[in-house]
């Protein structure tokens, strides 16, 4: 498939009162026409800085995109200017964020919200706007839209205001949508129907979707592709099916292995020890060392290369090199993996 957008050794920084925090570390991915790309990691991790970049909204004034290019439809977004940028927010890449209430005007019925984007992107009358507008209401899920498209953000449910997030993200048919945990903020049943509502979705519009989680079971549910972040940096990327039951990297393990199975009431919850890396002052070498137990002299001096796995299946650990010793996950590890995968075939 082809690309539609490249990522290429990105590197942003803020600067802050304590210094510069280098919050993501030469990052490189690419996007395919159609797909569901994943990225996943603990907080702090670098996931919605790297997708803020690619709308350019990262905070004015205290970040910069120190180097690296953001390559989508023949141009670089790094080198383009606010104004430019403006026609490209909206109409060609969009974004859902965590927390429905805070994306939409408390003060404005949501008919006009959904109507915005069509009328300035689009040039479209109101009538075609309100059109479109009803149309995307639909597409969503919410029922009697013409009622309503009169209503203000605060008589919606959490899950339905949701909805018309989506709605408003999806006006102007981007080729790109960039959801950050858009489900965070939603109880259980209603992540659910709205996890389902963006596989459908995929399937009725011609669009790539980028999804920013910490919840691998909703990696597994909507993903194509998974890339794994650590401390500001890709540690490991490939299909679902590599990186879920063939993981490479200790970092992935511990992830996988953290998910709490249905049927394990009386287990011990693996957790990762020690924290994450201090980013004013990144390590020499394997950001993950300190917490690895698997870590070698190597992995405290030099930072790993992608390794190749397979043409789909890279990982940034010194144990894929030739002359590395032979480590699989521990048996511990191993267990949790095959109940959360179970878990997951049986949803």
């Amino acid at each position: 498939m082809e690309n539609i957008l490249q990522v290429k050794d990105l590197n942003i920084s803020f600067h802050t009162f304590g210094g510069e925090v280098q919050a993501i570390r030469g990052v490189d991915f690419e996007l395919k026409k159609g797909e569901t790309l994943a990225i996943v990691g603990e907080s702090g991790s670098g996931k919605s800085v790297t997708t803020k970049s690619i709308m350019r909204l990262l905070p004015p004034g205290n970040s910069e995109i120190k180097n690296g290019e953001i390559l989508f439809d023949g141009k670089d977004l790094t080198n383009l200017s606010d104004r430019q940028m403006q026609k490209i927010r909206g109409k060609d890449i969009s974004m859902i964020f965590q927390d429905p209430m805070t994306s939409l005007n408390p003060t404005i019925k949501i008919g006009k919200q959904i109507m915005e984007p069509i009328i300035k992107h689009q040039n479209a009358s109101k009538a075609t706007a309100k059109e479109r507008a009803m149309d995307l209401l639909r597409l969503v899920g919410i029922p009697q839209p013409e009622s309503r498209f009169e209503q203000y953000p605060h008589q919606f449910s959490g899950g339905m205001r949701q909805r018309v997030v989506i709605a408003i993200a999806l006006a102007c048919n981007p080729k790109i949508l960039i959801a950050d945990e858009p489900t965070t903020a939603l109880d259980v049943t209603i992540q659910a129907q709205i996890l389902e509502l963006m596989k459908d979705l995929q399937k009725k519009i011609d669009t790539s979707i980028i999804f920013i989680t910490h919840d691998l079971g909703v990696v597994a549910n909507v993903a194509d592709r998974v890339a794994v972040m650590y401390g500001g940096k890709i540690v490991e990327v490939g299909t679902v099916d590599e990186v879920f039951y063939n993981p490479k990297h200790p970092y992935t393990w511990g992830l996988i292995s953290s998910m709490p199975s249905l049927d394990a009431r009386d287990e011990e919850l693996y957790v990762i020890p020690g924290t994450p890396p201090n980013l004013l002052n990144p390590p020499k070498g394997d950001a993950f060392a300190p917490r690895n137990e698997y870590a070698m002299q190597i992995d405290l001096e030099e930072q790993p290369p992608m390794f190749k796995v397979s043409d789909t299946h890279y990982a940034a650990t010194w144990l894929l090199h030739p002359d590395a010793p032979k480590v699989e996950p521990p048996e511990a590890v191993k267990r949790r993996m095959k109940k959360f995968l179970a878990d997951q075939e049986g949803i």
